[in-house]
């Protein structure tokens, strides 16, 4: 018998949010986590409100609709708040029931920057890292560190000359006789007659090419107009420069748990300056021998005296020249073992960069594209504990 195709119309629904999500959704364990995490953090959330005014959007709901957007590559925040309209599972994971009312995107937006501050993403992470089941999971001993490069969200042409820096000298001295563009602009006008045509000014079209062929520019000379924290870097030999940032990631050798992330102005020292200020973040004054594995970038001579001053064992990839690293570290088995384990990071920046939003950053301004790089580390963290806890 063929069915019908009508709409019946119900105007109530008797079943639960709760049993519309399967029981083995991997966000029912994501959302536990969370849960309990936010619920370690009600003493900080306490302290960054006041106890009058008009009650802001519930930090917890915040926290958990930031990492949905995250975790399901929403691209905007007015994006993420359609879909809180229509889809049930947004709503259950958010803690918003089926008849609540969604938040209006700049109302959003203005109470998640002020929440969301680098060092609330850092206590959030540290809250997941902390919780019951996640903590077995980690090493304390062994230890990884990375960098990688954060698109700006600024262009090429608003890479501009500096308002201090004086333009170049185009050849004309003061006794120097005048170029014949002067001359023409000094005579005067021709007077109009009846029937010329009145001129028409001339549109600036707002995307005109730009030919920067021949014109050298750098960060000492020249600045973006849409991002001044943008610095202008390349982080390999044979790669083209671009408007960037660059992120940082300190990862457990256990099980590939990301424990402490950074981001800061691309120079060529950020990513050495940021690995001894994660380490000393995660594990302040500790005087256990540490490991800490890293790539050829970190093999210089006074990072690595650093870590040994820090209790930590620099397990760093050699330099075919001028190495840092000399035998009483590579003949242990231990090096060898970190240098494999090490590649396991760029996981973690690979789902940054294809489902985080992070190959190119939506943000502006160093402190804003921080904290969400963290968060974001925070997320990725949380996407593979579903397949952690139940292996």
């Amino acid at each position: 018998m063929r069915g019908t195709d009508e709409t019946s119309g119900s105007l109530f629904s008797y079943v639960d949010l709760e049993a519309r999500i399967p029981a083995r959704h991997p966000l029912r364990k994501i959302r536990q986590v969370v849960n309990d995490a936010l619920v370690s953090l009600d003493a900080e959330f306490a302290a960054l409100y006041a106890d009058f005014g008009r009650p802001s959007i519930a930090p917890e709901r915040l926290i958990r609709a930031s990492l949905l957007q995250i975790l399901f590559s929403v691209r905007s925040e007015r994006q993420l708040m359609e879909q809180m309209q229509y889809n049930l599972l947004f709503r259950w994971f958010v803690g918003l029931g089926i008849d609540d009312q969604v938040w209006v995107p700049t109302v959003f937006t203005k109470n998640r920057d002020r929440l969301l501050t680098t060092e609330m993403s850092r206590k959030v992470m540290a809250a997941i890292l902390a919780h019951r089941e996640v903590a077995p999971l980690l090493s304390d001993e062994h230890f990884s560190v990375d960098g990688t490069l954060v698109k700006a969200w600024a262009s090429m042409k608003s890479f501009q000359p500096k308002p201090d820096i004086a333009p170049p000298d185009d050849g004309e001295g003061p006794s120097d006789p005048p170029s014949p563009d002067t001359i023409a602009t000094d005579q005067p006008e021709p007077p109009q007659t009846e029937t010329d045509q009145m001129p028409r000014p001339t549109r600036q079209h707002r995307n005109a090419e730009v030919d920067f062929r021949g014109k050298k520019r750098s960060n000492a000379t020249h600045v973006s107009t849409t991002d001044p924290d943008a610095r202008l870097y390349k982080k390999s030999p044979g790669t083209g420069a671009m408007l960037c940032f660059i992120g940082h990631a300190l990862m457990e050798n256990r099980s590939g748990l990301i424990v402490q992330g950074d981001l800061t102005e691309a120079d060529g020292h950020a990513e050495r300056r940021a690995a001894l200020g994660m380490v000393h973040r995660h594990s302040p004054g500790s005087t256990r021998k540490l490991t800490l594995g890293a790539d050829k970038g970190y093999d210089a001579a006074e990072f690595v005296a650093d870590l040994r001053q820090a209790c930590v064992t620099p397990h760093v990839a050699q330099k075919s020249r001028y190495s840092a690293i000399d035998g009483r570290t590579t003949r242990h088995k231990g090096y060898d073992l970190s240098l494999k384990q090490r590649k396991r990071i760029e996981e973690a920046f690979g789902w940054a960069k294809t489902m985080g939003g992070m190959a190119q950053t939506v943000y502006r301004g160093v402190e804003r594209v921080r904290s969400r790089f963290v968060l974001t580390m925070a997320a990725n963290n949380l996407a593979r504990l579903p397949r952690l806890l139940a292996a």
